[in-house]
């Protein structure tokens, strides 16, 4: 177990000390990233691996080290700005992640002032903007700089940029002849999706979450263009004063307001914990329907004496804490539910949801699943729903909020027709066990237009036809101007090209054509440089080359439902021909039993594939579709199965770095001589091939007596 695995009670000195040193490097590293606006990590593993720095100092405070991120607010200015140093530190904040925290909090702040325990403490609450934190600095009521935070000592120097944003005044009245104003700089939800909009159309990156584009924008060296951006600002704090601003926290924030910054109507002020608690709960429950992203609720104690009697502990004042939300779930609105059509008819409903930050994203979908997940949930349009993000994973719906329900929502009906070509959609019934398919499917095939995108661009990918030079956008833009409508129209698009022949207004030729352009300082980006005529050569030899491929990538490229690799494979070599599929899949179509006897009783082949060539060749222009295809195809004869190889029949996995061909290349050999290729060990593999950096895979073998080899004795075992 390595030690940033081991309980921190576990670690030994010099586990620990190793420990410390990994924790400030990473920390380090997230903290620059951070103030880049490119995050390595989200808060929550953020706040992680601080709880653990701090808990191993815990255990071994002789180790803290001289850079010890216990001791730091943020990441050293990067030289992009002049470096200003603060008249007073910006300092961070504790974290607090449950009421028992809280609790905790006030404890500590009653401990410290020497306070009875049935003596209150008022605190202030308001929402946690998630954002960037911004300094401003007037004398005499007159702006003269503003800073970056940087690491809480040392800022930056953004003045030009922060006079852009209309929410900062350029001068205020009734101040204090030296007063620092502090707040955070943010961009409202609305003007995030619109401005990543707009960057899309242009062909630029667009930014993950608000709180990156803030921090992108504001940095940005200029300020013309910062001041496109529509940036914010809410006024919560101050640094150095000439004079107080008043007596509690809450009276200075509200002369802010009266000095013209805008401040948070959702700051409060409570005389109890559990006042602060419920005001919480009720910002968490509005935090979908705010137009600004937050990530928590700060307490303070309101009283400024008190404040100054408590003082801070290296990075964070000991009279404030943020009390943060989980950071994998969160609750939005469901605005509507769409129907998705994939490749394989399949129709997927997803959850447009009021955009919310969940984990240090922007999310604004989430799956449904299928329509019995819709049915158990009862989610309804309009309803207040709870998601879940977590890593990678396709957001979710978890539940619904039924208090919150409008009456106007009513229950969801799952269409019975397909929303792209009208054609039915069903739910197959597996006739060995009577239950219905939890997906429901439209029967459209190549004729609907949801599937004919998907399906083309399964047509051309690697494992089936190979064609390089049709990607996923080319596919879209042929498809939406009905210049590729199916396979077959990829053969004849060199000579409509050159005939000026595409039947499509506005269409004569190919100019608009593109490409994926790699260049040494900018990796595989797109461009909208019209092609040249090598291009479209290049483009026009592909398609040429995929017109001999391989019997089975030609059936695997159909997509036909159920019919995979393996199995495309297995057809080809038992009836070698394109056209004696067809004349197959024809026959099960119209019911001929001797045929589906024929062809279940194949080894890998079975009910499920009959079935499914069966629904495909039912659709007749399907079958029509594939004709034309074949009209234009020369595919070779797939090599016969080696019946009496030594791994006939047997199961193989394959795992680790295959170092003497492609893991793509072992497959193939291995079906090629009769062996199943299957992706994990279980109790049925017969053979696991360990390549080096093999892992897990490699141990279940062990302990389930598979029988291991290396590449070198696999190739020797099937050498012929």
């Amino acid at each position: 177990m390595s030690t940033d695995e081991k309980l921190v009670a576990n670690l030994t000195e010099k586990e620990a000390a190793k420990e410390l040193s990994r924790l400030a490097t990473q920390m380090a590293a997230a903290d620059a990233a951070y103030e880049e606006a490119q995050p390595l990590m989200s808060d929550a593993d953020y706040d992680a691996l601080r709880q653990r720095n701090k808990e191993i100092e815990g255990r071994f405070p002789a180790l803290k080290r001289a850079d010890s991120p216990s001791d730091k607010v943020g990441a050293a200015p990067t030289g992009r700005f002049k470096k200003v140093r603060h008249a007073a530190p910006m300092l961070s904040l504790d974290n607090a992640f449950s009421g028992e925290d809280v609790t905790e909090f006030e404890t500590r702040v009653k401990r410290f002032l020497g306070l009875g325990e049935d003596d209150g403490v008022a605190l202030t609450a308001e929402p946690k903007i998630d954002g960037l934190s911004a300094n401003l600095r007037y004398e005499k009521g007159k702006l003269v700089q503003g800073t970056t935070r940087g690491d809480g000592t040392v800022g930056e120097d953004i003045t030009a940029n922060l006079k852009t944003i209309a929410d900062i005044p350029h001068t205020v009245k009734g101040a204090p002849d030296i007063m620092e104003v502090r707040g955070e700089v943010y961009l409202g939800k609305e003007d995030f999706a619109r401005m990543n909009a707009e960057l899309a159309a242009r062909g630029e990156k667009v930014f993950a979450n608000t709180r990156n584009s803030a921090a992108g924008s504001i940095r940005h060296k200029d300020a013309g263009e910062t001041a496109k951006r529509p940036l914010r600002f809410f006024a919560y704090a101050w640094g150095e004063l000439s004079a107080p601003l008043a007596e509690t926290q809450w009276e200075a924030v509200q002369r802010f307001e009266k000095m013209g910054f805008s401040i948070n109507p959702l700051m409060m002020r409570a005389e109890t914990v559990g006042d602060v608690l419920a005001h919480y709960q009720k910002i968490e429950a509005q935090r979908a329907s705010l137009d600004y992203d937050i990530d928590g609720v700060v307490y303070k104690v309101d009283r400024l004496d008190w404040q100054s009697r408590l003082g801070i502990v290296t990075r964070a004042p000991r009279w404030a804490v943020a009390h943060k939300f989980s950071a994998e779930k969160a609750q939005t609105i469901l605005e509507r539910i769409d129907i998705q059509v994939g490749r394989t008819g399949a129709m997927t409903p997803t959850a447009r949801l009021h955009p919310v930050t969940v984990g240090g994203v922007v999310v604004s979908n989430a799956t449904l699943h299928n329509q019995d997940e819709i049915e158990r949930l009862d989610v309804r349009e309009g309803d207040t729903v709870v998601i879940q993000r977590a890593g990678d994973v396709i957001p979710q719906v978890l539940s619904v909020v039924t208090e919150k329900r409008p009456k106007s929502a009513k229950p969801f009906a799952f269409p019975e027709r397909c929303p792209a070509c009208g054609s039915a959609a069903v739910r197959e019934v597996n006739p060995r066990t009577g239950e219905r398919d939890v997906v429901r499917r439209c029967t459209g095939g190549l004729i609907c237009p949801a599937q004919g995108v998907e399906r083309l661009k399964h047509f051309v990918s690697r494992k089936a036809m190979d064609i390089d030079g049709l990607g996923m956008r080319q596919i879209e833009d042929f498809f939406g101007r009905h210049m590729i409508r199916e396979p077959a129209d990829i053969f004849t698009l060199e000579a409509r090209h050159k005939d000026g022949v595409f039947n499509v207004p506005g269409t004569s030729d190919l100019n608009s054509y593109k490409r994926l352009a790699p260049t040494k300082s900018k990796p595989a980006r797109w461009t909208a440089e019209v092609t040249n005529q090598k291009s479209l050569d290049n483009l026009f030899a592909a398609i040429e080359t995929a017109r001999s491929r391989s019997v089975d990538r030609a059936l695997f490229g159909l997509g036909i439902r159920h019919v995979g690799e393996v199995t495309a494979r297995l057809l080809a070599q038992r009836f070698e021909t394109a056209e004696r599929v067809v004349e197959l899949g024809r026959a099960l179509a119209n019911g001929d039993e001797a045929v589906r006897d024929d062809l279940v009783n194949i080894d890998g082949i079975g009910e499920t594939v009959a079935d499914a060539m069966a629904e495909f060749f039912r659709e007749e222009r399907n079958g029509a579709a594939v004709d034309r295809l074949l009209a234009h195809l020369t595919p070779t004869q797939v090599e016969a199965v080696a019946s009496e190889s030594p791994v006939a029949g047997k199961t193989v996995v394959f795992t680790g770095k295959l170092e003497q061909m492609t893991r793509d290349e072992a497959k193939a050999r291995a079906t090629a001589l009769g062996a199943k290729v299957a992706s994990a060990v279980s109790g049925k593999t017969d053979i696991l091939i360990a390549g080096p950096g093999a892992g897990s895979k490699l141990k279940k073998a062990a302990d389930l007596g598979v029988q291991t080899m290396t590449e070198e004795e696999w190739l020797a075992l099937v050498a012929d």
